[in-house]
């Protein structure tokens, strides 16, 4: 049950008549050796950690070391308890989910990258709050993690998820890809459709940069999982509805790497471009600097 790129992944659903999470369980045990209750077992640890993460960083107001971000997730999440919200409350409560696994990520606690610490708030996000609202369950979440896996295994071996290699659009645009196209093959959606998904998330943020702030894996790193989030939504529904991706998902994977490697190295998670080089952010670097030197 070998694949490499997402036509291959395609034709062996077809020929075997399999979902992508039943493909990539077999490739798994094939080429690690473990058994699949073992692999099981750990995908529901995984999970577990994700639904930790989400809880600790809505109930509380968790602050990053550098103080840089904090308590916004649980902000948003309040909001839209008390009003109505401008998302609608599925989104509303997926992008604050995203944002509290950021806020945890950035005070040292325990995440899982997903693929990256950088984009680690857009799967949790998305699937505890689809979970909630159509009511799947651990087990079903779990084939969940294991669709995910296989769009972020032909992202990897094919092109990168690292912000300092193919910046920013490699980090949470891979990850968006993931949640995508594991919601659709959750809620129903043929293997075809599930890859539309994630090339609709990938498309949609080609070109991003990775410009951290002072460095750190806090801004605007949050607010991008937000908006990875969303993404992912977005995209879930246009693939449901069946809107086809005009580019094959395996070339735009190739140029999601190919716009990466266009991009300069002060874009590419250095801290040495965009956002981090304003005024402001040069400041801001310049205290924690102090701050940690004191």
């Amino acid at each position: 049950m070998n694949f490499t790129n997402g036509k291959e992944l395609l034709e062996l659903c077809s020929l075997h008549n399999k979902k992508i999470h039943e493909i990539m369980l077999e490739k798994e045990m094939k080429y690690t050796g473990v058994s699949e209750d073992l692999i099981i077992i750990k995908l529901q640890e995984s999970l577990k950690i994700m639904k930790d993460s989400i809880t600790v960083g809505i109930k509380q107001e968790v602050k990053s070391l550098s103080g840089l971000i904090g308590g916004e997730a649980k902000k948003i999440y309040e909001r839209n308890i008390r009003e109505k919200s401008v998302c609608g409350p599925l989104m509303s409560k997926a992008i604050s989910r995203s944002m509290a696994v950021l806020e945890v990520n950035s005070a040292m606690g325990k995440i899982v990258a997903a693929p990256t610490a950088g984009s680690s708030g857009i799967i949790p996000g998305v699937f505890i709050t689809v979970s909630e609202e159509f009511g799947f369950s651990d087990d079903e979440l779990v084939k969940a993690l294991l669709t995910a896996s296989a769009i972020g295994f032909i992202i990897t071996r094919n092109a990168t998820v690292a912000g300092a290699e193919g910046g920013c659009q490699a980090e949470t645009g891979s990850a968006a890809a993931m949640a995508a196209g594991a919601i659709v093959e959750l809620m129903g959606g043929t293997p075809e459709k599930a890859l539309d998904a994630a090339s609709f998330t990938i498309k949609n943020t080609l070109g991003l940069v990775c410009d951290p702030i002072a460095g750190l894996v806090e801004a605007p790193c949050q607010m991008r999982n937000a908006i990875g989030s969303a993404n992912a939504l977005i995209s879930a529904e246009m693939a449901l509805a069946g809107v086809k991706s005009i580019i094959p998902f395996d070339e735009v994977v190739d140029t999601m790497y190919r716009v990466g490697k266009c991009m300069p190295m002060e874009l590419r998670e250095t801290a040495m471009g965009g956002l981090a080089a304003t005024p402001t952010g040069k400041r801001i670097m310049k205290e924690i600097l102090e701050k940690e030197l004191s």
